[in-house]
């Protein structure tokens, strides 16, 4: 099962920011992520700061999708997490050919 893009829009001296890194960190030993860190003041990270509403740091886009800026929730992330990975085995499982017996 392919991993789940996460991309964290950060700034230097941002405390929320140090702890989505970290928070993402122990969840990538945890759950199939590929995480990437973009400064927020970069072009890209304006372009989709802008296109995301992130109105401060940290901005967390999950899948390419914004999902949340500012203080990172745990609970939520993880509950994020899980109900993508949910899905995609779902549709996983009713992709597969339905075995006809004779």
């Amino acid at each position: 099962m392919p991993g789940i893009d996460v991309l964290i829009l950060t700034q230097a001296n941002c405390g929320f920011c140090d702890d989505a890194k970290n928070l993402f960190q122990q969840l990538a030993g945890e759950f199939p992520l590929s995480v990437r860190i973009m400064d927020v003041n970069s072009p890209e990270g304006r372009e989709l700061a802008a296109s995301g509403g992130v109105l401060f740091p940290p901005g967390i886009l999950i899948g390419g999708e914004p999902f949340s800026y500012g203080r990172p929730s745990e609970r939520k992330i993880r509950k994020e997490i899980e109900r993508r990975l949910s899905t995609r085995r779902t549709a996983t499982a009713s992709t597969k050919p339905e075995r006809t017996y004779r």
